[in-house]
Order: structure tokens, then sequence, then C-alpha cells
């Protein structure tokens, strides 16, 4: 029989001490477990790296910047498979599972998202991320990206840029390695941005971000509207 995959889990994190144990304790209890996962802080002043330390977690010092500390932490790891995660995710049992089975037939997906609040707007809003997903075959940083270390490297890893990494290593992905398996079981994500700057607010914030990118406004700039 073929051996699976080893998986690295990569996790940029600055300042979520709140966060980080769920989602490592989620990693520790997926079957198969991951072969590592590896924390890369950008700089945190509270518990975030003794946190990660006590989860199990390697952790990596880098710049902040979530391309850079991915990229430092892809540079790092040993596995032939790269799961891309943010530090307010939560995982469902089944993850690790999904994931592998995707990588029968794909070189790189994602998973659907779920956003942690109860408004039923949030319903609305992880329903329409999930379709524009699949249609474009772009994925975002909270969908839970993995791919697999050649195809990774190939395309030459996230862009540094302080926006739209994402969307630029999707974009990359659709060229060298073709469209990405979309894991219908949702990783769930808190929904604090949203709840902090008003549902519809945020909604046009991303709206206006995405057609600003398109249109050409340097993702520094983008940054700053984004903050």
């Amino acid at each position: 029989m073929k051996a699976e995959p080893g998986v690295s889990v990569v996790i940029p994190a600055r300042n979520e001490a709140a966060c980080l144990p769920a989602l490592l304790a989620d990693l520790q209890a997926q079957q198969p477990p991951p072969r590592e996962i590896i924390v890369v802080d950008g700089g945190s002043t509270d518990d975030t790296p003794d946190l990660a330390r006590r989860g199990g977690a390697r952790v990596l010092e880098s710049p902040p910047g979530r391309a850079r500390q991915m990229n430092a932490g892809a540079a790092a790891a040993s596995g032939e498979v790269l799961w891309f995660l943010h530090a307010d995710t939560r995982l469902p049992a089944e993850a690790m599972q999904r994931l592998l089975a995707a990588l029968s037939s794909h070189h790189w997906g994602r998973f659907s998202v779920r956003l942690s609040g109860t408004h039923a707007a949030f319903r609305i809003i992880e329903r329409m991320m999930n379709l524009r997903s699949c249609l474009t075959g772009i994925c975002t940083g909270d969908q839970g990206l993995f791919v697999t270390r050649s195809v990774f490297d190939e395309a030459g890893g996230f862009p540094d840029l302080p926006l739209m990494e994402d969307i630029e290593l999707s974009r990359a992905l659709l060229r060298s390695a073709g469209r990405p398996a979309c894991v219908r079981s949702p990783l769930v994500t808190s929904s604090r941005r949203w709840e902090r700057g008003g549902i519809l607010r945020t909604v046009l914030l991303m709206w206006w971000l995405r057609l600003a990118w398109w249109l050409g406004v340097p993702a520094e700039r983008l940054a700053g509207w984004y903050r």
C-alpha cells in the first residue's frame, strides 16, 4: 500500500493566545495526526509562543507579515504536504482524512468555511464565500489551503505582499497545477472582524479591496485600508 504523505501544518500567529490552544488541540486529535505543527510567531507580546510549545508545536520567529511567516514555516517544514491554517480556526474531527482523500486526485485544495458567529447574515456570507471559491478556484487564507510541497515550490510560495498573498498564490497554483479540491467539511473561522467592524461595513470593505486589487491598487495601500 502507498504510504500517506506527511503533512506539515504551518500557522502564522501574532498575539493569538486566546485562539491558538483550541486549534492545536484540534490538530492533536486528528487521525492520522500531522507530521508536525509549526507556529511562526510574528512578534507576539502575549503568551502565544509558550502556549504553542505546550500544545505540541515547533515555534519559529519571523518578521511580521502573514506571507513572510508562512514562507518561513514552509521553508522549515519536512512534510510532503503543506497545510496553512489561521490561528483562529477550528477543525472538524475528519479534517485530516478529508485532506488526504482530496490529495488522491488534486495537487492542492481548500476547505469550505463556516463563520463562528450566530447572526443569520453569517450563514449567507459563508455560503457566498464557499460558492465564489469553488467557481473561481481562488482560495482565501481562512479556508485552510493545502498543497503538495513540490507544487508550492514550483509556484514560488507566497508572494511577499502585506495583503492578497493568498489570492496571488491561488492564481499561480491554478496556472501550474489546475483547479483546487473543494473539501466540503467546513472549518470554523472566527467572525471577530465582522463583529468588530460591523457586518455590512466589513462585507463592503472586502468587496472594495478585491476590486481595487483587480484594478491595480498596490497591496501596501490596501493593507492600510484593511487595518
